[in-house]
């Protein structure tokens, strides 16, 4: 799995979370920020003087980090605020549309998971007529973006926000198959 360069910030907490019983003196500020690239939940320690917003875009990489201290690690989607939990989609659609070219992709290439079972499948409010809807506009010409999708597919939902459901059930965690996010240690297989 390959390290984020750049994460989201979900929610800032300038004193850190409320039940740490440390004196406030004591305590370091935390951000929750998602990554760009593999949507992993992350919790970063600022550098001293710097707070963060929501939406903002900060340097997590290897470099040099002028914003961030260090990364603490990764946290689960319950350990999100309530505050991260609900920018989490807006923040999502976001990424979704700059970086849409991979999404289209995965809705130009994605291949059956079993005979019975195919990757759009796994698309919240896509099923097997949908499914085939997609399949044969495909094999006519690839999508180019989510508005084209959206155009050549009738009674298909707002595919972006598909997508950015199906990227929150994952990082929920209980999903047997990921597509866009790394599967949780726990359900990946044994190496």
């Amino acid at each position: 799995m390959e390290m984020e360069e750049y994460a989201i910030v979900l929610d800032f907490l300038a004193t850190g979370y409320p039940e740490n019983t440390r004196p406030i003196h004591l305590r370091e500020p935390i951000a929750q920020v998602i990554g760009e690239k593999q949507f992993t939940l992350l919790e970063i320690v600022p550098r001293r003087e710097v707070s963060f917003k929501p939406y903002d875009r900060v340097y997590i990489g290897k470099g040099q980090r002028e914003q961030v201290e260090y990364v603490r690690g990764r946290i689960p989607y319950e350990k999100l605020t309530a505050t991260a939990k609900v920018e989490l989609p807006y923040i999502l659609e976001q990424i979704a549309t700059k970086d849409e070219a991979r999404f289209i992709e995965f809705f130009n290439k994605c291949q059956p998971i079993t005979t019975r079972l195919h990757q759009l499948e796994l698309l919240p409010g896509i099923g097997k007529k949908l499914m085939w809807s997609i399949i044969e506009e495909r094999k006519k010409k690839p999508f180019q973006n989510f508005a084209d999708i959206s155009a050549r597919v009738h009674l298909l939902p707002d595919p972006k926000k598909m997508v950015v459901k199906r990227i929150i059930q994952e990082l929920e965690g209980r999903e047997k198959y990921y597509i866009f996010v790394p599967p949780p240690r726990s359900a990946r297989a044994p190496t």
